[in-house]
């Protein structure tokens, strides 16, 4: 793939199926994380003529991005053979609001590299039912291979928040409410000056997606998600943290740095 060398973690630790590392801060998880789906995309391209990614919009995966869509990462992913859909959009917002996440990936990802297609959940929507069979419908053609997401501040992974959140979800896509905390965190991102103008709904990808991916690489930076993690690995498994769900995954991995991981026991 490339010269450039992994970093080496501080830690290391395995919570059932789940690996994790900490590396010593955010940049450096970032690499490693931007290192890791790399040689995963270049053992698949090797010979798929399309590989199917899903993947997070959040400030917690902004070095992530960074080093995906830079040299030598980039070079090495024959994006020509990548779909791309993202995991959540608030719902009521055009795709141009400075805070949708289609604004955020065209931002940080999607217009950084040549990729096949963007299939973009389309938050303005009038009648966001159907957008949700829309997104389903194409959801199922084909499995998805691969997984980029962080961990929300109550466990959420995607808009699947405690209240909401299904490990048994028959869906694909859902229009969800999303609950306080969830809401705070956007403001704590800093992506809405307050709670009262963050949206109350969105759709989302469901657990469902998440459980049936191949492999899933999740990035968690931050003290204020200290707290999710350590539920994360060492909580029970439940929908009260959603993220528990990657302790049952085949292929999943967490990186972390050590802000995130301060609340881990030995």
């Amino acid at each position: 793939m490339t010269n450039l060398r992994m970093p080496k973690p501080l830690r290391e630790l395995t919570s059932d199926n789940l690996k994790a590392a900490v590396f010593a801060n955010r940049q450096e998880m970032g690499l490693a994380a931007a290192m890791h789906v790399t040689s995963i995309l270049e053992k698949l391209q090797a010979d798929r003529d399309e590989i199917r990614i899903v993947v997070g919009s959040a400030p917690s995966q902004n070095e992530f991005y960074e080093h995906l869509t830079a040299s030598p990462q980039s070079d090495a992913i024959d994006w020509s053979k990548i779909v791309v859909f993202h995991m959540d959009e608030y719902v009521g917002l055009e795709a141009l609001h400075p805070q949708s996440f289609r604004t955020y990936q065209r931002e940080r990802f999607v217009t950084k590299v040549p990729l096949r297609e963007f299939h973009q959940i389309r938050g303005e929507a009038t009648d966001p039912e159907e957008e949700c069979r829309r997104l389903s419908a194409l959801l199922a053609e084909k499995p998805i291979d691969l997984v980029c997401c962080g961990i929300g501040e109550n466990g959420h992974l995607a808009f699947n928040d405690p209240p909401v959140a299904d490990f048994d979800d028959p869906e694909l896509v859902k229009v969800v409410a999303l609950d306080d905390v969830c809401r705070q965190q956007q403001v704590n991102d800093g992506c809405f000056p307050s709670i009262d103008d963050v949206p109350a709904h969105a759709i989302t990808l469901t657990l469902k997606v998440f459980g049936e991916a191949a492999k899933v690489c999740c990035v968690v930076p931050a003290k204020t998600k200290a707290e999710a993690v350590a539920a994360t690995l060492r909580g029970p498994i439940s929908t009260d943290c959603p993220a528990t769900l990657l302790r049952n995954h085949p292929n999943a991995r967490l990186f972390l740095e050590p802000d995130s991981s301060s609340l881990l026991l030995d």
